[in-house]
């Protein structure tokens, strides 16, 4: 059957010595994490193999062991391969702009608290201690304890697979681990939960569940209001504040998509339904918003809750389909006529053919709903052999 790959974290509990280790190493492997880069881009970036030729003796000199060696080195060579991805794709500028000619134009550098990749001979896991044995540039530390939820130990138990990254953050250490969870077996559904999401309600299934975004907007804004509040002072103090408030701000988003799309999920799977998203590329282009409304477009993790509904719906065996959302807010549910003046405002539809009036989300969630079935339908009659 096959597996999806998801990342487990973990936090570590270090004793005051293993800390001051476990930080020793980060530092020292990503210094020489930016040598290494140094070298491969005087050189033109080469393969691997020929960087290892040109850094391996240097690192292990400096005390790296062999695995920790190497790991430096594919790491390097990792970033460049996703930065020359990145100047292709044209995710840095057009050819001629600053910041893509800044980005060619120098080593790649790594912070001191980066992420070091370890495989299962730097790094054991005893699951039921809750401890793991570690290598560092001090040798190995055993019994370092760890925390996480009894459902991210249940995972990591039965799935981890792989790498995992040690990284630090403000003083904190954690390990994320690669985990290939098999995906279940999709059942024949039996129609379809359309969802529509939006900014004042940031999803609406065709089932009546509403997430309303009245309370998260109200702290967004408030965050943003300390945001500019820190910003102008520019004390260094107020810069890492900025950085914490903003790290709390990403987990406050990342935990309510996962509560969202946890719920559109199970909802799914007690009633045998399928699932029916929208597709959300070029939602940003797509809506037409006042001013006011724009910071919370650009700034609310769309592409992130399509991400868990999907995963969760693998993990479920849940069948989801992605759907053209065109015109759902203008299409009346119940007879199909289309007309951009149904949609009265933003809570309210009015079909101007047979009078229906339904909240507009609902309405935009039905025809979400419908559409999805007529995929399904479609992709199933396309899998099915043409008699002769």
């Amino acid at each position: 059957m096959p597996g999806m790959k998801i990342v487990t974290q973990v936090k570590l509990m270090p004793e005051a010595d293993q800390a001051a280790a476990l930080s020793a190493t980060l530092r020292t492997v990503n210094d020489l994490a930016c040598w290494v880069s140094e070298v491969a881009f005087a050189h033109g970036v080469p393969r691997e193999y020929e960087l290892r030729k040109h850094t391996y003796p240097r690192l292990k000199a400096e005390g790296l062991g062999a695995q920790a060696a190497q790991h430096v080195i594919k790491k390097v060579r990792d970033a460049y391969t996703t930065l020359h991805a990145n100047i292709r794709a044209g995710n840095l500028g057009k050819p001629k702009s600053k910041r893509r000619i800044k980005a060619g134009s120098k080593p790649i550098t790594f912070r001191p608290e980066a992420a070091q990749p370890y495989d299962d001979r730097c790094l054991s896991w005893q699951y039921d201690a809750q401890t793991v044995s570690i290598w560092t540039t001090a040798g190995r530390l055993k019994n370092v304890r760890f925390v996480c939820s009894a459902d991210a130990l249940k995972t990591l138990r039965e799935y981890r697979k792989g790498e995992a990254d040690l990284i630090e953050r403000d003083g904190v250490f954690y390990l994320i681990a690669t985990c290939e969870v098999p995906e279940a077996e999709t059942y024949e559904p039996d129609g379809f939960i359309g969802v529509d999401l939006g900014i004042v309600n940031i999803a609406t299934t065709s089932t009546g569940y509403q997430a309303a975004g009245r309370g998260l907007h109200r702290y967004r804004k408030r965050q943003l209001a300390l945001r500019a509040k820190l910003q102008k002072k520019r004390t260094k103090s107020a810069k890492r504040r900025l950085k914490e408030r903003s790290r709390r701000e990403q987990r406050h988003v990342k935990n309510t998509n996962h509560i969202i799309a946890k719920t559109i999920v199970t909802e799914a799977e007690r009633t045998s339904a399928g699932i029916s998203l929208e597709e959300l590329k070029g939602i940003r282009q797509r809506v037409r918003l006042r001013k006011p409304q724009r910071v919370a477009l650009h700034s609310w993790a769309f592409a992130q809750l399509g991400d868990f509904i999907v995963y969760k719906a693998k993990r479920a065996g849940v069948p989801l389909v992605f759907v053209d959302p065109a015109y759902t807010s203008q299409t009346c549910a119940e007879c199909g006529h289309v007309d951009k003046r149904n949609r009265v405002d933003q809570g309210l539809f009015i079909c101007r053919g047979c009078g229906v009036v339904a909240h507009a989300d609902r309405n935009a969630s039905h025809n979400i709903a419908t559409r999805g079935e007529t995929v399904w339908n479609a992709g199933r009659e396309s899998r099915v052999p043409a008699t002769p």
